[in-house]
């Protein structure tokens, strides 16, 4: 009986790729803290649920200025622009607090789902030894 690895490893590679891609975004924010004009950049999980929970009724525009033009999408997710609590004079929005916290919970999750799917792993080692 052969092991189909996506249903076997579940939502654990996706989730990493996710992560990593976060992580991304939000080390460029911190990079470009003091370039001015810069607009601090984050993505939105809560998308990626509602992506995969919705009915697929599209929706139709009857005025151009109806519906907003779809945002960038990296894995389902939509990559957004963070609201700052308070903007720099040069127009950048980076607060470097608020992204170093958001990179180390970021970095959490990322070795969360790591772990998830070494535990996986183990199991279907588990499985494979018979033991």
């Amino acid at each position: 009986m052969a092991i189909n690895f996506d249903t076997a490893l579940g939502i654990e590679p996706k989730a990493l790729a996710f992560r990593e891609k976060r992580g991304e975004i939000l080390a460029a924010n911190l990079a470009n803290a003091d370039t001015p004009n810069y607009k601090a950049r984050d993505m939105d999980f809560k998308s990626v649920l509602k992506q995969s929970m919705s009915s697929g009724v599209p929706l139709e525009r009857t005025q151009s200025g109806h519906i907003a033009p779809p945002q960038q999408q990296v894995f389902g997710a939509n990559v957004m622009y963070r609201n700052p609590n308070q903007v720099s004079l040069d127009g950048n929005t980076v607060e470097a607090h608020v992204e170093q916290a958001k990179y180390a919970e970021n970095a959490v999750q990322y070795q969360a789902s790591l772990q998830f799917m070494g535990n996986r792993f183990s199991g279907l080692m588990t499985a494979i030894r018979g033991q």
